[in-house]
């Protein structure tokens, strides 16, 4: 297999790069650079921002290498099946177990001081605004996307993109409250196994709102603004017609 190292544009945005390298998602995660809901910021800003060595990170990036695993697909339809599966009927499973089980932690541990008081409640909160916004994902904008009508979507995704933010700091609020969903020593299974649901939830919606703010909406985002510019057959200045 031939495996060609990626040299890494600092002034290319984050979300491009979360899309175009495998491999970069992982680091963002672990440097906590935001490459979803801030996916529009060139990395060097990004990393000057979080008070990071830029030369280290564009070399962590650039030691990438592509391989021919499958990737996720891009091409519209294929991509919205893919979220609706891979991510949204698993937010619906995740949530109310982890809901379930953080009510349990708190109940059985009052009192212990890494209790993370508060946190079904939250995560509650978190389930039933996550599941209003797949919803409207699933009746209006994802129909509007792949039955033709992407012209009247541009206010729908731009509403999507404001909430996404907001899961974005609803998430940030889950991980301060769980040390970073990091169980304190000795904690039980349950305890635990909360924690380790709460990591991947995370990862999930991370990896969730990147494939759309990036991958989905700025597809049909750029169709909107090509439109808009006259861009090809239909534009104000097209003479194909031979007018």
């Amino acid at each position: 297999m031939n495996m060609a190292a990626v040299q890494t544009d600092p002034s290319q945005s984050i979300g491009q790069i979360a899309v175009n390298l495998p491999g970069a998602t992982a680091i963002f995660r672990r440097l906590k650079l935001d490459f979803c809901c801030g996916g529009q910021v060139p990395l060097a800003e990004a990393v000057a921002a979080k008070g990071l060595n830029l030369d280290a990170v564009v070399k962590a990036l650039s030691a990438l290498a592509r391989t021919d695993e499958p990737a996720t697909p891009t091409e519209p339809d294929a991509l919205i099946a893919h979220i609706l599966t891979r991510y949204h009927a698993v937010h619906r499973e995740q949530l109310p177990e982890l809901i379930a089980k953080a009510y349990r932690v708190e109940a059985v541990h009052k009192g212990h001081p890494d209790v993370p008081v508060g946190l079904g409640y939250l995560l509650e909160d978190m389930a039933q605004y996550l599941d209003s916004h797949m919803a409207k994902e699933e009746t209006v904008l994802f129909p509007l996307l792949t039955t033709g009508g992407h012209a009247l979507a541009g206010m729908p995704m731009k509403v999507m993109r404001m909430e996404h933010t907001d899961h974005g700091e609803s998430l940030d609020k889950l991980l301060a409250l769980t040390n970073d969903a990091t169980p304190p020593l000795g904690a039980c299974n349950t305890w635990r196994a909360l924690y380790a649901g709460i990591d991947q939830f995370r990862d999930d919606l991370i990896n969730h709102i990147h494939l759309e703010n990036n991958v989905l909406f700025a597809h049909f985002e750029r169709i909107q603004a090509d439109a808009s510019s006259g861009s090809g057959c239909g534009g104000g200045g097209c003479r194909c017609s031979g007018g």
